[in-house]
């Protein structure tokens, strides 16, 4: 016999914020500074990192010193998430590429909650499932595509597309020399792109930066 409200309920969005207000999480809030370091390659691994604002850039570097910029995080995002996984070093180096404010979370803190709320649990795996398929783009962005696409997709990225109501989004105050080094390009090369990009109306670019949902097609055209 059905009954009214027979039909299931589809579980709401993950909120990392609400999840880690409501949750029970014991926390601690540290600020960096532009170009500070976070965490260094090799060093140990034993957090988890939320940003709740600002912008951070995951880098490994090679044997003869060349760096490598695999991933890019925003507001909303954790990353050093490979502590619960049991990785005991930093694999990459992390870096606020603007001023930004972490709440910083002991590995076995997280995994205390994570192991007690069981539908919170869920939630969290699917979205951290989720961010770590986004972190494996990033990977074959730098392999594949062109400087040009990849800035693209680093603008797009920054100004969290997909993830706004809002079509146009105000970047934070990031550099031509800071976007060069996540995107392995010139900062020569990123002016005149970024100038390309404005004579198309794809973004404004006034000292600061204005997204345009129509960036999209520079990412999306062969």
């Amino acid at each position: 016999m059905k009954t009214k409200n027979s039909k299931s309920k589809k579980p709401s969005a993950f909120d990392p914020q609400t999840f880690l207000d409501t949750a029970g999480v014991s926390k601690r809030v540290v600020e960096y500074r532009r170009g500070e370091s976070i965490f260094a390659q090799g060093d140990d691994a034993a957090t988890v990192f939320y940003i709740q604002k600002g912008g951070v850039k995951l880098s490994v570097v090679n044997g003869a010193g060349k760096e490598a910029v695999v991933a890019m995080f925003g507001p909303t995002d954790f990353f050093g998430e490979g502590c619960m996984a049991g990785q005991s070093v930093r694999m990459a180096t992390a870096t606020a590429f603007t001023p930004t404010t972490l709440l910083v979370i002991n590995k076995n803190e997280m995994l205390r909650v994570l192991h007690e709320q069981h539908e919170l649990s869920d939630r969290f795996i699917a979205y951290m499932l989720a961010h770590n398929i986004r972190v494996e783009e990033d990977l074959v962005d730098q392999l594949f595509n062109s400087s040009e696409k990849r800035l693209a997709r680093t603008l797009l990225l920054l100004a969290r597309y997909g993830q706004q109501e809002q079509t146009d989004r105000a970047l934070p105050r990031v550099s031509q020399e800071t976007l060069a080094e996540m995107i392995g390009t010139t900062r020569s090369r990123v002016n005149f792109f970024m100038n390309k990009f404005r004579k198309l109306g794809f973004i404004e670019y006034n000292g600061k930066i204005k997204v345009k949902k129509s960036l999209l097609t520079v990412v999306l055209h062969e």
